[in-house]
C-alpha cells in the first residue's frame, strides 16, 4: 500500500503502516503516526488506525476531526527518554505557581492536544506510559509526564482504551467541553483522570486502579489564568480502587498487595484538591469504591462547591474515612481571593465496610465559614471500632490553612461523624455499627447550627454518650436509637 492511501472501501481510513510505522517495539513510530494524523486532518477529518503491534513513541500530535483507533493487540508504547528522541517541552504558562508543575503544562505527554474539537481516541488497544515520569520532580527538557493531556478542547470522546502505568496522570482534561469518557481500564502509577475546568462531562463504566493516588478527579486549577468551574459532570458506574499491584487488573489476576507493602492506596473519586475556579451540578451514583480512601468534596482555594448528588454507593476496606467534606482556606492562587463556598450536598443510598478505626467521617468548615445544606441519608456503615477514652478527649485543631487529606487532623474524638463549623445538616436513615467496643460517641458536634437526626441508630458503649456537642443550635433527634426524642434551641456543651 503506497504512504498515506487506503484500500477502496476504506475511504477516511489511514493506517499508520502505510506512513511508515513498523509497530516491532524497537523502531521510534512517532514521525509515522503522526504524518497518518496530519493526513487526515489535511482531508477534513479521518480515522487514523493503529493495527496490532507495539508502537514504540514520544509526542503525538492530536488534530480536529480526527480519531486515533486502536485495533486489538496494538500498543502505544511511551519510550523513554532520549532513547532515539525527547517529548515535546513544557509549554511556558505564567500561571503555573498556582498549581503542581504537572497541571500547568500540557505538551510534555505521550498524546496530546490543543484547541482541538471533535476528536477521538478509541479502540480495545493499550496506551502503556512505560518512559513517562510520575511528576515528582523530573520536569527537565524532553521528559514526558502524561499519557493524554488535552487543554481548551471540544467535542472529545475516550473510549474502550486501556492503561497501564500512566505517569502522573493518564488523562488530563483542562478546560475541555463535551468530553465523554467510557469503559476505559486503568492500571497505573499515580492519578487515573483529571477533569480540569471542564464542563459536559461523562464518565461511565470504567475501572481505575490507582494505590498511589486519585482514581477519578475532577479539579479547578488556575491553570488556564482564570477561575474556570468543572460543572454539568456526571460519573456513574464506576469502579475505583487502590488494592492491587499495578499491572494485575489488566491481565485480570487481580493481586493485592503483599502484607507489609506500604502503599497509599488513594484510588478515590475526589472533587479537589485544586479548587480556584469550583464544582457546580454534578452527580456521582451507582460506583464501587474498594481498598481506598473514599469520597473526598474539598473547596480550599475560594471557589463554590455546590449542588453535588451522590448516590448508591459502595465501598469496602476504606482506608481512611468514607465521606469527607472539606471548606478550608488554603487560598493558593492570586492576592485577593476570598474563602469560598461548600453548600447543598446531598449523599444517600451508601453501604460501607471496614473502614480505619481511627476516623470518623469528616464535615468541616473553618471559623465564620460554615459548610451550607447538607443531606445524608440511607447510609449503613461497619466500623472496626475499638477507639478509647483517650481518642473521645482529642481536640482536633482548625488547620484552616492547610493542604485537605482526610487524615490531616489524626484521629477523631468521634467514631461515625465528626461535624464542626456547619450550617444546616440533616441525617435520616443512618445506622453505624462497631465491631469491636468503641468508647468514643457516635456523633461529635462542634459550631453547629440547625442540625436534624432522623432514625438514626449507632452502636453505644456503656456509659459513653452517643452525641457529644460544642456550640449547637436548633437540634433535633427524632426516632433514633440509643438517644430519646430531644429538641434543643441551644447548648455550649451537652452529651446525650
Amino acid at each position: 500500500m503506497a504512504p498515506g492511501s487506503a484500500p477502496a472501501g476504506f475511504a477516511g481510513i489511514y493506517d499508520v503502516r502505510g506512513f511508515g510505522a513498523r509497530g516491532d517495539g524497537k523502531t521510534v513510530d512517532t514521525p509515522a503516526i503522526n504524518k497518518a494524523i496530519a493526513a487526515a486532518a489535511e482531508a477534513g477529518g479521518g480515522t487514523v488506525r493503529i493495527p496490532a503491534g507495539t508502537y514504540l513513541c514520544f509526542s503525538i500530535h492530536l488534530k480536529s476531526k480526527v480519531s486515533l483507533y486502536l485495533d486489538h493487540g496494538a500498543t502505544i508504547l511511551a519510550a523513554e527518554n532520549g532513547e532515539g528522541g525527547s517529548y515535546d517541552a513544557a509549554e511556558p504558562n505564567p500561571w503555573d505557581k498556582y498549581q503542581d508543575f504537572g497541571h500547568s503544562h500540557w505538551h510534555n505527554a505521550l498524546i496530546w492536544g490543543e484547541g482541538l474539537n471533535d476528536v477521538a481516541i478509541l479502540g480495545p488497544g493499550l496506551i502503556w506510559g512505560k518512559g513517562l515520569t510520575r511528576g515528582r520532580g523530573e520536569t527537565g527538557a524532553g521528559v514526558g509526564d502524561k499519557s493524554i493531556s488535552l487543554k481548551n478542547c471540544r467535542n472529545v470522546t475516550i473510549r474502550d482504551v486501556s492503561f497501564l502505568h500512566a505517569g502522573h496522570f493518564g488523562i488530563l482534561a483542562t478546560g475541555v467541553d463535551n468530553l465523554t469518557v467510557d469503559n476505559v481500564m486503568m492500571d497505573t502509577n499515580r492519578d487515573g483522570m483529571d477533569f480540569d475546568g471542564c464542563r459536559n462531562v461523562r464518565v461511565s463504566n470504567c475501572t481505575v486502579n490507582s494505590p498511589w493516588d486519585d482514581g477519578i478527579c475532577p479539579k479547578s486549577s488556575y491553570a488556564l489564568g482564570y477561575a474556570r468551574a468543572t460543572e454539568n459532570l456526571t460519573i456513574t458506574n464506576c469502579f475505583v480502587t487502590g488494592s492491587y499491584q499495578e499491572g494485575t487488573v489488566l491481565d485480570g489476576t487481580w493481586k493485592p498487595f503483599e502484607p507489609g507493602v506500604r502503599v497509599l492506596r488513594t484510588g478515590r473519586i475526589k472533587c479537589g484538591t485544586e479548587s480556584n475556579g469550583g464544582f457546580k451540578n454534578i452527580t456521582i451514583s451507582n460506583c464501587v469504591f474498594e481498598g481506598c480512601c473514599g469520597l473526598a468534596l474539598e473547596t480550599v482555594d475560594g471557589a463554590l462547591l455546590e449542588d453535588i448528588t451522590v448516590s448508591n454507593i459502595t465501598m469496602r476496606d476504606v482506608v481512611e474515612m468514607p465521606i469527607f467534606l472539606r471548606l478550608g482556606s488554603r487560598l493558593r492562587g492570586p492576592k485577593g481571593i476570598a474563602v469560598g463556598r461548600l453548600r447543598r450536598v446531598n449523599i444517600s443510598n451508601l453501604v460501607v465496610s471496614n473502614t480505619d478505626a481511627r476516623y470518623a467521617s469528616i464535615i468541616s468548615g473553618i471559623p465564620g465559614h460554615e459548610i451550607e445544606d447538607v443531606r445524608l441519608s440511607h447510609i449503613t456503615i461497619l466500623r472496626k471500632g475499638s477507639g478509647t477514652k483517650q481518642d473521645a478527649a482529642i481536640e482536633l485543631p482548625e488547620k484552616e490553612n492547610a493542604y485537605p487529606e482526610p487524615n490531616m487532623f489524626g484521629a477523631t474524638p468521634s467514631y461515625g461523624f465528626f461535624v464542626r463549623h456547619v450550617k444546616g445538616i440533616e441525617m435520616s436513615h443512618i445506622e453505624i455499627r462497631c465491631e469491636k467496643e468503641d468508647l468514643r460517641p457516635a456523633f461529635a458536634l462542634n459550631d453547629v447550627e440547625g442540625a436534624t437526626f432522623i432514625c438514626v441508630k449507632a452502636d453505644r458503649a456503656q456509659g459513653v454518650p452517643a452525641f457529644a456537642m460544642k456550640r449547637v443550635a436548633d437540634l433535633d433527634v427524632y426516632l433514633s436509637r440509643p438517644v430519646p426524642d430531644t429538641h434543643l434551641e441551644r447548648a455550649e456543651e451537652k452529651e446525650l
